[in-house]
């Protein structure tokens, strides 16, 4: 128990401190020490409680309680202090809601109820803690020479606010491995929205008109989703008198009946958090923050809050016909659609939120099927997801503020000017949909759990939503690699941590796929053995140790050119009179002198936003609305 406090207390009372530190050296030492302790602390983790099964532990304590409360009315005041500075209407009533709910909640039904084991790990809490710990941490490193940058880059005589965002960037851990070790939904939620107010601060961080109007869109989401969560606490105290996770889950399996409405209230806090349609457009909007908020939020934290608790809650989508629904067509609709509109996208971040989006629509679907195959598909989608997504957001970051534009049209010769970034790229992008990588093997998984199971409408758009990944990611890819030639080096003012945290995500992801057969034995399957009693159907050891050998081939292929080269480079040959190497001119067959290029296909008139976007969220509200209304109102006859 003393390891799970240290996660979560050590990075709070570090945010404390970089709260405070204003002198560049001192931030960077405190930012080194405190990610790599953070790492080891959870790599130990993994070590101590390596193949156990769920491991509660006694703890109550009134205080932490009172904490909680504390915090909860805290970030709606806060919530409503700035509705009011901006005028926002829709965030100072959601709050107010929240801050009223949440005090008559404690005061009136949960002030005398105690949680007696109100921490606990198990395998997947240990995966999570893993890429909190491992990967969150390399993104706040990567920060330091990123906001550098960043920081020159803004007017003379700005006021310097990167102490408060370094801080938050580490209360993020903190308030992600409150939910992921919290067995009091109390304290589980408070963590839910500790990192809903981090992201809103930190998504509205330059303060343009833009970042505060997709800042303000983040929190209404994000608070209507935490009002479902708080309705499922009510629902909980009231019906079934227990404020355990455990527990409501254990009631749950035993009487469906009466956890049918709360089940769909704590899925839609999950579908919120996850960035499914009809609520996508909040992660969209987060791209105007700096690269390492994008890529904190994206992989390894507030996404990956809302997949979390939907695979905890997994079995008793096996058994509720209405929420399983409305969690496995929300998830199916938006991976289809959301990876159609990221065809037609040329701004590399925006690429990246797609597909970020959609593949945690196939998560939350895998999720609502339930069965163990599904769930053993969606923690190998949510491993592999966080590892490639970060390294490929913090490529991109620094290919920005290098090559001027974040355009993936603007990638030509980027193997000219940066050829380490761009294979750290290529290795990243490999690495979401070509073989023998991991998300493609997560995806056969999940293939194979739909179809087992009869569920062919996900099955469909599975196939469709997996084509257009192709095609987004092949594009990219190509743009990449399609021209080369002699090298202009801009690498050379690449901070350091940088590349120390590129580097480390590079490492993370080919690590995942080679050791995949470990992950699967000693994590997945426990977990799964310990929820259902039972392995599912997976695929077979032999198979994913050859995956793993060929991952490793081929990443040792990619990453083995990082070093420099001592060839000589030569001219470019253009199959013709080549007029000028440098620009890429040369005289075709009518004696006119021409410049070479490539360009995509974006398919706008197919693939756009407001061709999809709308069918989208219309469905998938229909969906929610529908779920709700076949649950109704259960009276609890216990």
């Amino acid at each position: 128990m003393e390891l799970l406090l240290f996660l979560i207390v050590f990075p709070l009372v570090a945010a404390a401190v970089l709260l405070a530190v204003r002198d560049d050296r001192a931030r960077d030492a405190i930012v080194w020490a405190t990610a790599a302790i953070v790492a080891v602390a959870s790599i130990v983790l993994a070590v101590r409680f390596f193949g156990q099964g769920w491991t509660g532990f006694a703890f109550s304590s009134a205080i932490v309680d009172t904490i909680a409360i504390a915090v909860g009315a805290l970030i709606a005041i806060v919530v409503m202090v700035y509705g009011v500075k901006y005028r926002n209407v829709a965030a100072i009533v959601l709050a107010a809601v929240q801050l009223v709910s949440d005090l008559i909640f404690e005061f009136a039904f949960a002030h005398q109820m105690e949680v007696p084991v109100g921490l606990y790990v198990d395998q997947l809490s240990v995966i999570m803690a893993l890429i909190i710990g491992i990967i969150g941490s390399g993104i706040c490193v990567y920060a330091m020479g990123y906001m550098k940058d960043y920081q020159a880059h803004r007017p003379e005589g700005e006021k310097d606010r990167r102490p408060a965002f370094f801080a938050l960037m580490v209360l993020f851990l903190s308030a992600m491995f409150v939910i992921v070790f919290s067995n009091n939904l109390v304290w589980m939620f408070t963590g839910w929205e500790v990192t809903t107010l981090c992201s809103f601060l930190l998504i509205g961080f330059t303060r343009t008109d833009e970042a505060i109007r997709n800042a303000f869109r983040q929190i209404i989401m994000n608070m209507i989703g935490g009002l479902g969560f708080l309705a499922a606490m009510y629902f909980s105290v009231i019906w079934l008198n227990t404020m355990s996770l455990s527990e409501f889950i254990l009631f749950g399996l035993r009487h469906p009946e009466l956890i049918a409405l709360p089940l769909c209230a704590l899925s839609l806090a999950g579908i919120t958090k996850a960035a499914q349609m009809p609520f996508h457009t909040w992660l969209l909007g987060a791209m105007v923050a700096p690269t390492p908020t994008s890529a904190l939020l994206h992989s390894s934290t507030m996404v990956k809050a809302g997949v979390f608790l939907l695979i905890k809650l997994a079995p008793l989508y096996t058994i509720c016909f209405a929420a399983s629904q409305m969690v496995i067509l929300v998830g199916g609709i938006t991976f289809m659609l959301c990876s159609f509109m990221a065809i037609s996208q040329t701004n590399a971040k925006r690429v990246l939120a797609y597909s970020t989006i959609a593949n945690l629509g196939l998560i939350v679907a895998c999720a609502g099927v339930g069965t163990p195959e599904a769930i053993w598909a969606a923690v190998l989608l949510m491993v592999f997801h966080a590892a490639a997504k970060s390294l490929l957001f913090l490529c991109v970051g620094t290919a920005e503020h290098h090559i001027g534009s974040r355009d993936i049209e603007s990638m030509d010769l980027l193997f000219e000017r940066m050829p380490r970034l761009a294979r750290l790229m290529m290795v990243g992008i490999m690495g979401m949909f070509i073989a023998p990588f991991g998300m493609l093997i997560a995806k056969w998984a999940t293939l194979v759990s739909f179809v087992e199971n009869g569920q062919l409408v996900l099955v469909m758009l599975l196939a469709f939503g997996s084509a257009a990944t192709f095609m987004f990611w092949a594009k990219w890819l190509g743009k990449l690699a399609g021209i080369a030639g002699q090298q202009e080096d801009v690498e050379l003012s690449v901070h350091r941590s940088e590349w120390a945290s590129m580097g480390l995500m590079a490492f993370v992801a080919v690590a995942a796929c080679v050791l995949l057969p470990l992950l699967s034995n000693a994590l997945i399957e426990p977990y799964i053995v310990s929820v259902y009693g039972q392995l599912g159907r997976d695929i077979p050891l032999d198979d994913l140790w050859l995956s793993a050998v060929l991952a490793l081939f081929t990443a040792a292929v990619f990453i083995g050119g990082l070093r420099p080269s001592k060839q000589k480079q030569g001219p470019v040959y253009l199959s013709g009179v080549t007029v000028d190497s440098g620009e890429r001119v040369y005289r075709n067959s009518l004696s006119n002198d021409e410049k070479a290029t490539a360009r995509n296909l974006y398919l706008a008139a197919y693939f756009s936003e407001g061709r999809f976007k709308p069918v989208g969220e219309v469905l998938c509200a229909a969906v929610i609305v529908f779920a709700f209304v076949a649950s109704g109102i259960v009276p609890p006859v216990l």
